[in-house]
């Protein structure tokens, strides 16, 4: 009970700071992404060493499996499914305001897309992975809370990209983001339990990233 405590607690009380330097401090996407990578590496990694006094190389020694097949088929599926998504709905969304707001609030250019867009399809996506795949659902699961790990890790990994798109899409995009985002969430964990650590969902996010920034290339008109 009390380390599952801690794992809510500390991953809510992450995700507060990190909306918070988003939202409400004004700082470039480099910034945002350091405090990122400090917040989401050391949350898990005082939880292990500290809370569940493991030694270092147990943290860090992954189970490294080939992702299942089911695995490749979701990330194949959702590379799609964004794309074509971008290509019949992308007309709702004001993509010239959003690269506007990308490069007044984060100074991200076309110059320095490229390698954000790098970062963010392989360092940011195993962040995320290792946050919310690997320190919340998987250790909250092992802890026999079920729903709690499905259902909490889900939310959170839904409600933590508002600060991404809050000034992007109206209300009514903003909750059909949510829910696609929460149903990523409760999917992304049912593939985590098909395999060892979180090399199943991490595949996935690197393919929808991938279509993302593909749509932020055409967006910054680099394609």
């Amino acid at each position: 009970m009390k380390d599952s405590l801690f794992i809510i607690i500390s991953s809510l009380f992450a995700c507060a700071l990190l909306y918070i330097l988003t939202q409400q401090v004004e700082v470039n996407y480099l910034w945002q992404t350091l405090f990122k990578v400090f917040v989401f590496l050391l949350v898990p990694l005082f939880y292990y060493l500290k809370v569940r006094s493991l030694p270092i190389k147990k943290v860090f020694n992954f189970s490294i499996h080939p992702p299942s097949k089911i695995a490749w088929i979701f990330a194949l599926t959702t590379f799609s499914i964004i794309l074509i998504a971008y290509f019949t709905l992308g007309r709702f969304v004001d993509f010239n305001a959003i690269a506007n707001e990308m490069t007044s609030k984060s100074n991200i250019t076309p110059s320095n897309f490229i390698f954000v867009g790098l970062y963010i399809t392989f360092g940011n996506s195993f962040l995320e992975e290792w946050f919310f795949r690997g320190f919340i659902f998987k250790n909250l699961l092992n802890f026999k809370y079920k729903r709690t790990a499905y259902v909490f890790s889900s939310i959170l990994f839904a409600v933590y990209h508002i600060s991404i798109f809050q000034t992007w899409f109206n209300p009514w995009l903003i909750l059909l983001c949510l829910i696609a985002l929460f149903s990523v969430g409760l999917i992304f964990n049912w593939l985590n339990t098909k395999n060892a650590g979180f090399i199943n969902s991490w595949l996935v996010h690197i393919f929808a990233d991938a279509a993302i920034i593909i749509v932020g290339l055409i967006m910054f008109n680099m394609i």
